[in-house]
């Protein structure tokens, strides 16, 4: 999974709005359109000019310097910026970017997105602050997995929200109005970042935290097509003891069953006629090895009284 070079513009029908993908129960949650969740027209992308033929809407000869009012910050930039206009589309399987002017875009996995953070732009003078995305991209193959690391440093300018038409409406002020924009831009994104978390690697365990146990015993929901499973809690928890176990050997007890050089030495004669009335007679009987395929009768393997010869790996 790698980022794709688009040539066609992306389209707001391309994508299912988010308010109409809340208000409907889909057919499928693994098909059809990806869930728009932002989307803007006319925002500034900057990128460091060292770094502009890694994007492909960033043409050597049609990318410019960073434009007003926020080209005021570049004094506080660590390298020398260059600026594109495009087209936003935050979606639920990648965050889309498109330049009309290059007239190319490309669709980026959130997996190779490292970070994302709201960033100020301040004023040579620090006297006004423009808020931005900002992105730290790595393009290796293998994403933020990869050993070889080739990063992109993004940053994103929301374009100022419309001032309100209607006369009776409150307009904010606009530093608040591109605050907010920007929020939402990086709320968004880091929504779907979430809904596509990088996959699990070979020898990796997953995340179980929080998942149901599997318990045996106890007054628990059982688990549906799992007979004598139980759904246990996620709090670690352990699960009630096994019928005629005695209980759970913990530090308190354990000298009640081990000796001090680790050899079983069992529970109390109570719990053990605990056991054997719950189980049944015989239960928690030891019963010695026999040696040589023979009983304590002298009959062979079977009872056929012949003698066999049983040979068994040696074990280091």
């Amino acid at each position: 999974m790698s980022l794709q070079t688009v040539r066609r513009p992306f389209a707001v029908d391309d994508y299912t709005p988010l308010s109409q993908h809340q208000q409907q129960t889909p057919e499928s949650f693994f098909d059809g359109k990806p869930v728009l969740f932002y989307h803007a027209t006319g925002a500034k992308a900057w990128i460091p000019k060292s770094q502009r033929d890694k994007l492909p809407f960033f043409p050597t000869d049609l990318s410019s310097e960073p434009t007003a009012p926020e080209n005021s910050a570049v004094t506080d930039q660590a390298e020398e910026s260059v600026e594109q206009k495009v087209d936003i589309f935050v979606n639920s399987r990648d965050l889309s970017l498109f330049s009309p002017s290059a007239e190319r875009g490309v669709s980026i996995p959130y997996q190779q997105i490292t970070i994302h953070a709201i960033k100020k732009l301040h004023s040579s003078d620090n006297s006004v602050a423009f808020p931005a995305v900002y992105l730290q991209l790595d393009l290796a193959d293998g994403g933020a997995d990869d050993d070889d690391f080739d990063t992109v440093e993004l940053t994103l300018i929301p374009p100022a929200p419309a001032p309100a038409t209607d006369a009776s409406s409150t307009t904010p002020d606009d530093g608040d109005a591109r605050s907010a924009e920007a929020t939402r831009l990086f709320e968004a994104i880091s929504e779907c970042s979430n809904l596509n978390p990088d996959p699990v690697q070979d020898g990796e365990d997953e995340d179980d935290a929080g998942d149901a146990q599997i318990l045996f015993e106890g007054d628990y929901e059982p688990i549906e097509g799992l007979p004598g499973a139980f759904v246990g809690s996620g709090n670690g928890g352990l699960p009630p003891p096994m019928p005629g176990s005695g209980g759970w050997i913990t530090a308190e007890n354990v000298h009640e069953y081990f000796d001090e050089e680790g050899n079983w030495i069992g529970g109390d004669g109570d719990e053990e006629e605990a056991v054997r009335g719950e189980l049944g007679e015989g239960a928690g009987a030891v019963h010695p090895r026999e040696e040589d395929g023979q009983d304590g009768e002298g009959k062979g393997v079977n009872g056929t009284g012949e003698e066999v010869e049983v040979k068994r790996p040696r074990r280091e």
